[in-house]
């Protein structure tokens, strides 16, 4: 499923315009991987997530993971394809794959609103 969006409350800015909702567990597995890319604005929302990798991913992501009421609990950015790691966030549901440089401008911090 496509066409959500994401968007941080409190300053406005977008994050993604186009995600793709994953909830199967094939889905939720796969993710990003073997794709060649992920287009500025687009986006994929994994849900139930709370830890990811990066292995047979061909580039670098944002990754913005998001408790059940979706608020930022970990923010990590640039994650390396092939060698990025996250075992485990607390408090976690889901998370937001987004592309790399795509949280820079946008001072996510915890607690901090995401809607979708």
């Amino acid at each position: 499923m496509a066409g959500r969006r994401a968007v941080h409350e409190r300053s406005g800015k977008v994050l993604a315009d186009d995600l793709e909702v994953e909830r199967s567990f094939i889905g939720r597995t796969a993710g990003l991987m073997f794709r060649r890319r992920l287009d500025p604005g687009h986006g994929m929302w994994i849900n139930p997530c709370n830890g990811i990798h990066m292995m047979f991913m061909r580039f670098a992501i944002d990754a913005v993971f998001l408790d059940r009421k979706e608020r930022v609990k970990k923010v990590y950015r640039n994650l390396p394809a092939w060698w990025g790691v996250v075992w485990l966030v607390w408090g976690a549901e889901s998370v937001l794959e987004l592309p790399p440089g795509s949280t820079t401008e946008i001072d996510l911090k915890s607690g901090d609103q995401i809607l979708l």
